[in-house]
């Protein structure tokens, strides 16, 4: 039976139950279960404290689990990033308060305070610059005016928050981030394959819309030029016409602008349809 942890609680949960749900998975009703056992699908689901995610797995005690990038570094476990998941992006950067560094080379010998210190102290190392890491559970934005720390470096959305405490943010992002299937070393891999194909047609479905047109004969290739698919799009002659039906998966977000292009070319009877999932 597959062994997967998942976040349970905090912003990557309800996304991660909400992906695995329509991955076709069992998921808990009750927020206080901790173990949750899908027999239909032989797959065991553990609900972890987001940070602990990346540990078990490391430690093979599972062998799968959903969190994000820069829980899995800052960690130092020993897992594989194995799939990213499409949510739960974020850019994780370096502040302080104008005129006290401009660049990673600025933090030299100076107090930097941030919940992922391995993090911090990975990327510091990997720029040659030494300085100290002060580790704090939340609310770093606040330590550079208690005295605690120079700069923070923190997971930054829209700065509004950072600047409300009279920093602002100065080099290049330290790491961007997104929620991502981990796996153990020796995960097995034949159920790590179907998992993997499960995430992915989901991922896919919620990116793509299935299209359906009729167009004329003499317009058959400018169409498919507008709309040329995941891979191809499927093409089949109407009985005693000209005509031809296309059916043809396209980008959700350039569906407006694909139909607008298909009516140009005189294309009819455009139907989209929600895909379900869909397996690559």
């Amino acid at each position: 039976m597959l062994r997967i942890a998942v976040p349970n609680k905090g912003s990557l949960s309800d996304p991660a139950v909400q992906l695995l749900k329509e991955a076709g998975y069992k998921q808990r009703r009750d927020p206080r279960e901790l173990v949750l056992v899908d027999e239909r699908n032989k797959v065991e689901f553990f609900f972890l404290r987001p940070r602990d995610v990346a540990v078990y797995v490391g430690a093979g005690t599972v062998d799968a689990g959903i969190t994000g990038r820069d829980l899995l570094i800052d960690s130092g476990a020993d897992a594989v990033e194995h799939l990213e998941l499409g949510f739960g992006g974020s850019t994780f950067r370096f502040a302080a308060q104008p005129g006290v560094a401009s660049s990673v080379a600025d933090i030299q010998g100076k107090r930097v305070a941030t919940s992922y210190p391995l993090l911090v102290q990975q990327h510091l190392g990997g720029h040659g610059v030494t300085a100290t890491v002060v580790r704090l559970d939340g609310a770093v934005e606040s330590s550079v005016r208690l005295g605690v720390a120079d700069v923070v470096a923190d997971v930054v959305s829209t700065g509004t928050t950072l600047r409300a405490a009279g920093l602002e943010i100065f080099g290049d992002p330290i790491l961007t981030s997104e929620a991502i299937l981990i796996r153990a070393q020796d995960a097995p891999v034949e159920e790590i394959a179907i998992l993997t194909g499960r995430l992915r047609g989901v991922l896919t479905a919620r990116k793509f819309v299935l299209v359906d047109y009729d167009v004329p004969g003499d317009q058959l290739d400018a169409a498919i030029a507008v709309t040329p698919g995941f891979e191809a799009p499927t093409v089949t002659p109407l009985h005693g016409s000209d005509w031809h039906a296309v059916r043809v998966m396209v980008p959700r977000v350039e569906m407006n602008q694909i139909m607008d292009s298909l009516y140009a070319v005189g294309a009819r009877a455009i139907l989209t349809t929600e895909l379900l999932a869909v397996r690559v």
